[in-house]
């Protein structure tokens, strides 16, 4: 599969993305966009391997990676503008209605995308959305666990940061008062640095992320798109933050969410920056059965 990578100059940011096979597709499906946040197109390296038959869009979201030129004045990552960005980058395609699979943050804005402009998409995969304000008894909570997370980090960096988000997504169940009599996660107990490196934006663990789990897109507006969502759920990931908010989500829309194999990033492989390796291979299968079901 040839894959090109392109600039697309809007207004307000470069936005960079890849192409992986031709355009429109050569087997005449749909184009499939495969969306992170803040993960960028090089997290979806494992997946689009597991769709060699198919053409498989990825980019960098606008402020991050390849698109950190932008100019909006703004740092925060709103899934309205990522929602914009997509549809523009659809249109300049050319290519029709388009699948979607979504991950995190990613999946925030792909409901937020199928929200604004329901014409450009044609089924919506949205995996693991930590869409905290749709939790029916803990969202409170749930804001001021990340809240704990977003304190750790201005206090001490990256690796308390990034320590106390670890122990957050690993709580199952409720935010109780049990969880927040715990001490401060120990940064070594996940093998990462205690000492302050210095950094204050990373957009997972600053105020960044506020726009993307407190962002309430209209699940009216989802449900009466004519595009097909999927909610997918990882048989991993158990009763903890993104597993209730999913089900939370596909409650409000009244359809079941799919398992998919393996944990959150179940899609990402191996290797020596992700000690936490998924299925990509089965995960990339249970995908391609959804996208390939009938649609409603």
């Amino acid at each position: 599969m040839t894959t090109t990578t392109h600039t697309l100059e809007l207004a307000d940011v470069d936005l960079v993305y890849d192409v992986h096979g031709p355009v429109p597709s050569a087997d005449g499906k749909p184009i499939l966009v495969l969306i992170g946040q803040p993960m960028t197109a090089d997290g979806f390296a494992d997946l689009a391997a597991q769709f060699p038959d198919r053409t498989v869009v990825t980019y960098d979201p606008r402020g991050l990676g390849r698109s950190v030129v932008r100019r909006d004045g703004r740092t925060d990552q709103r899934s309205e503008d990522q929602a914009a960005d997509l549809h523009s980058l659809v249109e300049h395609l050319g290519a029709g209605k388009v699948d979607v699979f979504g991950s995190s943050g990613g999946a925030v804005a792909g409901l937020t995308w199928v929200a604004t402009h329901p014409d450009d998409v044609h089924t919506l995969v949205a995996h693991e959305p930590p869409s905290t304000w749709a939790l029916s008894h803990d969202a409170d909570e749930a804001d001021r666990a990340f809240g704990n997370v977003r304190q750790a980090y201005q206090s001490g960096g990256f690796g308390p940061g990034m320590a106390q988000f670890i122990a957050l997504t690993m709580w199952p169940g409720e935010f109780t008062s049990e969880y927040f009599a715990q001490t401060p996660a120990d940064p070594a107990m996940f093998g990462l640095p205690a000492q302050d490196d210095g950094s204050r934006d990373d957009p997972l663990l600053s105020e960044r992320s506020l726009s993307v789990t407190r962002y309430a897109y209209d699940l009216d507006a989802v449900k009466a798109s004519p595009a097909r969502v999927v909610l997918g759920v990882g048989e991993e990931t158990g009763n903890t933050i993104t597993g209730r908010t999913t089900h939370a989500v596909a409650d409000r829309l009244g359809t079941p969410p799919v398992v998919f194999p393996s944990h959150h990033g179940g899609f990402v492989g191996g290797g020596p920056e992700n000690p936490y390796a998924g299925k990509p291979v089965e995960f990339g299968a249970t995908l391609r059965t959804v996208l390939d079901s009938p649609s409603r």
